[in-house]
């Protein structure tokens, strides 16, 4: 008698309507009451506070206007919430993108960087839509780890002579070679001024968060920095200096230039938005659900992004993805669901209609200091330091990613490192795949132990000089195939019958089939038997397809099956 199970939701996975239910939809389906709203109120308005400095402080370090930042915080952090597969999930700005955003800038203009960002966009839905969120998470631990070391020793370089008040002679070098000595040669045009109020929002900040960590560190040592420049009149850049302020209005939508040739043109820094967005926001996303024991939809989280850069480029936003550390504000700050990020954008919009001439008070050095602080704890610095004493394998594809993350570029840093990374998980997984000989014993009754004819009280028995048995282990694939392949290719003309066990092989590929398909031929024209045996319905799929099947070999079901009509097949005229 036979039954059928039916697979479970975990075995099929979620239908295409369930994996793009935004987490907005699940949150309201469960009931949403007072409590909830006061609670992601709350939330909303405490990533607002950490949000308003660090966005302008991003978007000013990105080459972009502080305005440009706030826009994106707006529109971006409100879709980021309002259609995305976390409940707890914080769109904006993000220091991760200042690289790559300033190097737009700087290509292609203010108009090609809006283009890539709306191109992303396009990308980062096609990609969610595709379901192809899921391949994102294999982007391998080391490389992440390097190459965000690497973005924030490159984000502090960036902010010296913010932090210092220098007066360069020259346009400051975006390559860290060039920059460091061109920073250095102009040391002597540093300003006290500026170089005490970075000093003092640094300060502040820290000693908030040792002793007083639920005050709102960034924000009372940007708003006291900029009282203190006021009050004295200090002769230092401000936001009103250098960027007129920002405005107290929204911008109308609007889209950039666009033509063939600029997409062409613009079409590299699209592809390394959407890679290091979709990334950057996939990992917020599982930090989010680490800290709540929640699980978030990857796919549809991926087509929100998509919308948030589309949208946000429409109103000269930049970038928007997922922020780790406003995402784990909102969290710690009790958030019920993602209306707390909305919230978080309304109130961005509130500051911006209502209190934006304020904003022009803010000294650059303050904002410097913000950014130096958010370069130090984007570092890693355990795991940095647990990578490179864990192995060399995972500290090359560690000090690669970040060294050329540094020196070279983010998105050729990410590509390297993947494939170190992958290569190193090959040499490691072909190590577990173990190969064993045997040969049945000539005694007729040993034919019946399922081993095919291993007798642990009997080791004295002759072996059956006609039968060789091969055992194979572990997972069966490319990176193992040639080792294999040179234990099976050893076949001797006085064995009659070859046996290739694949009990404890859980997997195989196409490279491995080719393999034993190349060997069952040459066994074949040596007047050899081949029988493949433990193999289960997957692996015996791609064996046939690669071509093996009778007569050129035979299944059974174990070894001693196949010993048996070894043994048969021997006795018959």
């Amino acid at each position: 008698m036979t039954s059928s199970t039916v697979p479970s939701p975990a075995e099929t996975g979620p239908s295409f309507r369930e994996a793009f239910t935004p987490k907005l939809v699940t949150v309201l389906r469960e009931g949403y009451g007072l409590a909830n709203l006061r609670a992601d109120a709350m939330a909303g308005l405490t990533v607002a506070i950490v949000a308003l400095p660090l966005s302008m402080a991003i978007a000013i370090a990105s080459g972009a206007t502080p305005a440009q930042g706030l826009y994106t915080a707006i529109f971006g952090g409100f879709l980021v919430s309002a259609l995305g597969g976390s409940r707890f999930q914080i769109g904006g700005p993000a220091g991760a993108f200042i690289v790559l955003v300033a190097a737009t800038v700087q290509a292609h203009g203010m108009d090609g960087l809006i283009l890539a960002t709306m191109l992303s966009g396009l990308m980062l839905a096609a990609i969610g839509f595709l379901q192809l969120g899921t391949y994102i998470k294999f982007i391998p631990y080391p490389v992440t780890v390097g190459f965000t070391a690497g973005i924030a020793v490159i984000i502090f370089a960036s902010q010296i002579k913010e932090l210092l008040g220098l007066s360069l002679s020259a346009p400051e070098p975006g390559p860290l070679l060039e920059k460091l000595p061109a920073l250095w040669s102009d040391l002597p045009t540093a300003d006290p001024a500026t170089m005490l109020l970075a000093g003092a929002t640094i300060l502040v900040i820290l000693g908030l968060k040792r002793w007083k960590p639920n005050w709102p560190g960034m924000l009372i040592a940007v708003a006291g920095t900029a009282l203190v420049t006021t009050f004295f009149d200090l002769p230092v850049a401000t936001i009103a200096s250098k960027f007129g302020g920002v405005p107290s209005s929204i911008p109308l939508p609007s889209l950039p230039e666009i033509d063939a040739a600029k997409i062409q043109a613009v079409l590299p820094n699209a592809v390394a938005f959407a890679l290091l967005g979709s990334i950057e926001s996939l990992l917020s996303a599982v930090v989010a659900d680490g800290m709540t024991g929640r699980r978030h939809r990857s796919n549809c989280e991926l087509v929100a992004q998509g919308a948030a850069n589309i949208v946000s480029g429409l109103f000269s936003g930049i970038c928007v993805t997922g922020t780790i550390a406003r995402t784990a504000t909102n969290v710690r700050a009790g958030a019920h669901g993602p209306l707390s990020g909305m919230m978080h954008a309304l109130f961005l919009l509130g500051f911006v209609l209502l209190a934006a001439q304020l904003a022009g008070y803010i000294p650059l050095a303050s904002l410097a200091g913000v950014l130096a602080l958010v370069a130090w704890n984007m570092v890693e610095k355990h795991a940095f330091a647990n990578l490179i004493r864990a192995s060399r394998g995972d500290a090359a594809v560690l000090l690669a990613t970040f060294l050329l993350t540094i020196f070279r570029d983010l998105t050729e840093a990410i590509i390297v490192g993947f494939a170190l990374g992958s290569v190193l998980f090959i040499h490691r997984m072909s190590k577990t795949t173990a190969i064993e000989t045997d040969r049945p014993f000539v005694a007729e009754d040993a034919a019946d132990d399922a081993e095919g004819g291993r007798h642990p009280y009997e080791e004295e028995r002759e072996n059956d000089p006609d039968i060789v048995i091969y055992r194979i282990s572990g997972v069966f694939f490319f990176g193992a195939a040639a080792s294999i392949g040179s234990v099976l290719d050893r076949i001797a003309d006085t064995y009659r019958a070859l046996v290739i066990d694949f009990s404890a092989v859980p997997f195989l590929d196409s490279t491995a089939a080719n393999t034993i398909e190349v060997l069952a031929h040459k066994a074949e024209r040596k007047g050899v038997a081949v029988y493949l045996t433990g193999t289960t319905e997957e692996s015996r799929h791609d064996l046939v397809a690669q071509g093996l099947q009778p007569p050129l070999v035979r299944y059974e079901a174990n070894i001693g099956a196949a010993v048996r009509d070894a043994r048969a097949s021997r006795r018959m005229p």
